[in-house]
């Protein structure tokens, strides 16, 4: 990920972030601690029952706390979704015209752990969704840059 990855993020044509061009989502906002970010509705998003797809909703929630996360951080640093949960509320119609838009803020920061929250809407500011994440933050010499190692299977005779 490159150092600048929130401003090369938000550029219409970027590359650094593959799921948020498969998706066609848009950062539209990421300082100190909060962030925003919408994804055009439209027929794509259907899922079996007829309306988006639950999963996009938490996809998008947690993308957006994710990036509130990173906004707190002068050069890059490696972030990772510890635990999510999410409270579905609202279907989205795939048919309606407008947008999902996600919007995160840092509830609370501390050395390791990052905890964030998020709303989820349509165009016409209903709400869809809630969710509640928390992050790890990874350090140069962390666990995360680590091998895990196996141990041992233990053999009974």
């Amino acid at each position: 990920m490159p150092q600048n990855y929130l401003e090369a993020v938000r550029q219409f044509d970027q590359k650094v972030n593959p799921l948020f061009a498969f998706l066609r989502v848009r950062l539209t906002f990421a300082e100190q601690g909060k962030a925003s970010i919408v994804m055009p509705i439209g027929p794509h998003l259907r899922q079996g029952g007829g309306q988006v797809a639950g999963g996009l909703l938490a996809t998008l929630a947690d993308e957006c706390m994710a990036h509130a996360v990173l906004s707190l951080f002068a050069s890059h640093q490696p972030i990772a979704t510890a635990e999510m949960n999410i409270r579905y509320l609202r279907a989205a119609d795939p048919d309606k015209e407008g947008d999902i838009i996600a919007e995160a803020d840092v509830v609370k920061k501390g050395r390791k752990l990052v905890v964030a929250s998020a709303s989820v809407r349509d165009s016409s500011d209903r709400l869809l969704a809630t969710a509640g994440g928390t992050f790890y933050v990874h350090s140069g010499d962390s666990a995360y840059s680590k091998q895990p190692t196996r141990s041992k299977a233990l053999t009974v005779s």
